[in-house]
């Protein structure tokens, strides 16, 4: 029971705790703010490489078979590929609206669903190992803040007003809660399952960093400073490492 508090309690962290930061960055000017959240985008890049590659995958390298583990990955990839094709999982960290009257809806539904795997990416890395649990949801909530700037932005130009929009978004982060208890039970009936699902999580953060977030970086959307955007990157990463070295 106390593991699953803490993995609710986590959760909460990665998808709530951005939405909080999200909700504070806004009350600072525009000049500010498109200061600030490129430069979350460069660090959460880094923070969601390094729980990936350097704690997840190699958690779950440790009970099964390498081959068994990068099909495992591939599939996750291809599956997040499909569904962003479908609108089901979506990362806005601008403050770009299309004008499309569909755009709010996709945006609640989207970042439910977005937040319902995070959910379950935490609690999954909670049990394995507390540590590991503590750097996913780090690396979450580095990547949610961004993007629940993004999202809340939309909504207020769809016409929400402040306090709906921030919400609809609470609301919505709160589907990580029902994502980390479908782990816990998941993993708890099927324990041989938890391998396979640190590494379709895997494949979540990696999708993100590499198929949504670099390419903007790349593009310069976000933060035309190279060396600026290797230092946050780097700064992503330190953190992970710090906290991992610092719990054993």
């Amino acid at each position: 029971m106390n593991l699953l508090a803490a993995a609710l309690g986590l959760s909460l962290l990665g998808s709530i705790g951005g939405v909080l930061v999200a909700s504070s960055l806004l009350l600072f000017t525009d000049r500010i703010r498109t200061r600030l959240v490129p430069w979350l985008v460069s660090y959460a890049v880094g923070a969601l490489l390094a729980v990936a590659l350097l704690l997840l995958l190699p958690e779950a390298l440790e009970s099964l078979p390498a081959p068994t583990v990068f099909a495992t990955l591939l599939g996750g990839i291809i599956a997040f590929f499909l569904l962003e094709k479908l609108v089901l999982l979506r990362h806005d960290h601008t403050d770009h609206f299309d004008g499309h009257s569909a755009t709010a809806t996709l945006v609640i539904v989207g970042d439910a669903f977005h937040n319902f795997i995070d959910g379950a990416t935490v609690c999954t890395a909670l049990l394995s190992s507390v540590p590991l649990g503590i750097n996913t949801a780090i690396a979450v909530a580095a990547h949610e803040i961004p993007q629940e700037v993004g999202d809340v932005a939309i909504l207020l130009a769809a016409g929400y007003s402040r306090s709906r929009a921030l919400m609809l978004n609470v609301v919505s982060g709160l589907s990580g809660i029902a994502g980390a208890i479908v782990a816990f039970v998941a993993v708890g009936l099927v324990p041989a399952a938890r391998p396979f699902v640190l590494a379709f999580s895997s494949a979540s953060l990696l999708y993100i960093a590499m198929s949504d977030l670099i390419p903007d970086l790349h593009r310069g959307q976000t933060d035309r400073s190279a060396v600026r955007q290797v230092l946050l990157m780097a700064a992503g990463i330190a953190t992970v490492m710090f906290f991992e070295q610092l719990a054993r």
